[in-house]
């Protein structure tokens, strides 16, 4: 994903000079709102998450349960036997409920000086959710039987955001924990910040990475180049709707927020990217061997409304590391998997017991 422009240049100290400094550091002040020695014998709680709480810090206008009815685009390449090329290209339209519920504030990460006569402890603040998604319509190509039905799940993820108060080494003030029951587990390290009026939702490509061509001129992407000439609609039947592109996937985040210039007072910016120092991706073997999941980078944007209501767009990308590179460079191709969705918060209340479960089983 694109670098951000927009932050400040990083005059934290690498994470070795942190360890060997001995002056407390500046980003310390904001460990005292939780009232924090050892000596004090601080308490640990864990609290149902609410709105707008300080101790939260830039995920304060998560807590609640976000909603999307059929505006969640995804795109995924997968091995597949049949055809000519040995993988399938599957579009999803998707409905979507994301609820973050619980808070765990007072999280202390210990550490002592270099010469083990100062506690240097570490203070987060861990804010659960849990996502679940339903497909709407689902399309692939070349066209298979394994592609599930309307109304199906395909995707539930059980994490943590973290709010990181103190020694932020870095700048890293926020992470993302995130469990995929394919078999994977992701830590994400990430930055936060926060602007007026709306955010502009950065360009991407969802085409492969290590193919020597184009998509335009190379046939063994011919599935991305069919999408490309023929977008993919799901079930919106208004005329006008450009449709899903998997060769620009950020397309319909930009067309949802046509003509809201004026209608948002800020934007809250949340960014991870599991390829920084100390984050990664572990997955089971099966996985290792046949798609293997490489890194995760998504960007969040939380939206102020005017009217007091708000708004979530997010683009995440998983990259997907399989078949052996056409441009002469080591390793596997690269295969973007893409998921987009604008939601919005319901009204303060308490999410149900089942709010994630399928249709079927309610």
């Amino acid at each position: 994903m694109p670098e951000n422009t927009n932050d400040q240049p990083d005059t934290t100290a690498s994470p070795l000079e942190e360890f060997l400094d001995t002056t407390p550091t500046a980003d310390e002040s904001r460990a005292p709102l939780l009232g924090t020695t050892r000596k004090q014998g601080r308490q640990r709680k864990l609290q149902m998450a609410k709105s707008k709480d300080p101790e939260l810090g830039p995920l304060e206008l998560l807590p609640g349960t976000w909603e999307a009815d059929g505006t969640g685009w995804n795109m995924i390449a997968l091995p597949f036997a049949g055809g000519d090329h040995g993988f399938r290209l599957l579009l999803n339209q998707y409905d979507e409920t994301l609820v973050f519920s619980l808070v765990d504030k007072g999280i202390p990460n210990r550490g002592v000086s270099h010469d083990h006569d100062r506690e240097t402890d570490q203070f987060l603040v861990a804010l659960d959710y849990e996502q679940g998604i339903h497909q709407v319509a689902v399309v692939d190509r070349p066209e298979s039987d394994v592609h599930g039905d309307p109304g199906a799940a395909i995707h539930h993820e059980p994490g943590l955001f973290l709010n990181m108060l103190n020694r932020i080494p870095d700048g890293f003030d926020i992470a993302r924990l995130a469990t995929i029951p394919h078999g994977d587990s992701v830590l994400a390290l990430g930055k936060s910040r926060k602007r007026k009026g709306l955010a502009p939702i950065p360009r991407m490509f969802g085409t492969p990475i290590g193919e020597d061509d184009t998509f335009e001129d190379d046939d063994y992407l011919e599935p991305y180049k069919f999408f490309h000439e023929h977008p993919f609609k799901g079930t919106v039947g208004a005329a006008s709707f450009p449709g899903f592109d998997p060769t620009e996937p950020h397309q319909l985040l930009r067309l949802a927020n046509r003509g809201l210039e004026d209608q948002v007072k800020a934007t809250t910016i949340l960014e991870f990217d599991s390829t920084h120092p100390t984050g990664g991706i572990s997955n089971i073997p099966f996985v290792v061997r046949q798609a293997n999941a490489s890194s995760m980078k998504s960007m969040f944007w939380i939206h102020e409304m005017k009217d007091g209501s708000l708004r979530m767009q997010y683009l995440q990308v998983v990259m997907l590391d399989f078949f052996r590179r056409e441009d002469g460079l080591p390793g596997r191709m690269q295969w973007p998997h893409v998921s987009i969705n604008t939601l919005t918060r319901r009204p303060d209340v308490e999410p149900g017991p089942r709010a994630l479960t399928t249709d079927a089983d309610r």
